[in-house]
């Protein structure tokens, strides 16, 4: 665990870092299967409210991404398919604030959208939080950057830019092992009866059915079943000072800020300014808003 902000003791300290969701030692009463494909903008979509989710609510639960592989056969149907696609991803950028760059679709299409699902997978094989940061930079790569998340060279930047071990993520890339892993995700997603993406479904640990949401929601409502399952209303834990947000998630959306800190676009570009002047960050301009890198571990 990185994150460790400036102050607290140690208790304290774990106390913030089990905020996030990530923090796998401590036993949770919730898990939530989050299905998701990398290629699927509202499940890039979702990322604002998980990481909203994993700072007020995540002492509760511990996170399962799951691919279902839904869109696998992107780009092989019709004709027109990448203009269809390139519409839908830009609609989708529009009004979720989530930058996706549907040129990506005319300029260079995804050639084999099932390689990148056994990539996560890949990255899976070296830890759970290696294979949630993995994703998180495919995703980012191509929503944003226009990069063909099929291709080996690619794939090996997103595990160099996650600090994954390469030599080992190159044997798993084509190992049987990812590939059984991928199939595991598969099976789950038909015995869940996932129709559609993303859709999470939470677990009690009390409980063996499970409660299962499909497709993007209100904050509001995602805190609401959490309440649910839980049987009781706890308070949100404090947010973060925004510097160690920034210093743990290292590249943020203007969006996911925004939707973290429930502050207006216009007050995140204000605040975020203010850390660009002092070389905290940098602006990284995409083609629906912006995206910020954090600077300062690296002077």
């Amino acid at each position: 665990m990185s994150f460790h902000p400036s102050g607290p003791s140690n208790n304290e300290r774990i106390q913030s870092a089990a905020q996030y969701g990530y923090f796998d030692l401590l036993k949770k009463p919730l898990e939530i299967y989050v299905f998701v494909d990398p290629l699927c903008p509202e499940c890039w979509s979702l990322e604002p409210y998980l990481k909203k989710l994993s700072i007020e609510y995540g002492r509760f639960f511990t996170i399962r991404p799951i691919l279902s592989g839904q869109l696998t056969t992107l780009n092989k149907d019709k004709f027109d398919k990448p203009k269809q696609l390139k519409k839908i991803w830009e609609k989708t950028a529009s009004r979720t604030g989530m930058s996706c760059d549907g040129d990506i679709w005319i300029e260079n299409p995804i050639s084999f959208p099932w390689i990148a699902s056994i990539a996560v997978k890949a990255a899976e094989l070296q830890g759970k939080k290696a294979g949630r940061k993995f994703l998180r930079k495919v995703q980012e790569y191509v929503f944003l950057n226009k990069r063909d998340i099929s291709k080996e060279d690619v794939l090996i930047q997103c595990a160099f830019d996650t600090k994954l071990d390469i030599d080992e993520f190159k044997n798993d890339l084509y190992s049987t092992s990812a590939k059984k892993a991928l199939q595991c995700d598969l099976k789950l997603t038909k015995e869940m009866d996932v129709e559609y993406i993303p859709t999470m479904v939470y677990f009690n640990e009390n409980e063996e059915e499970g409660l299962k949401l499909s497709g993007l929601y209100p904050y509001d409502i995602y805190v609401k079943v959490i309440k649910e399952m839980l049987q009781k209303d706890p308070t949100p834990a404090k947010k973060p000072e925004l510097v160690d947000f920034l210093s743990y998630f290292d590249f943020v959306g203007t969006t996911e800020i925004s939707v973290v800190y429930d502050w207006s676009i216009e007050k995140t570009e204000k605040e975020m300014k203010k850390l660009q002047l002092k070389q905290i960050v940098e602006k990284v301009p995409v083609k629906y808003g912006s995206f910020w890198q954090y600077l300062s571990q690296r002077k």
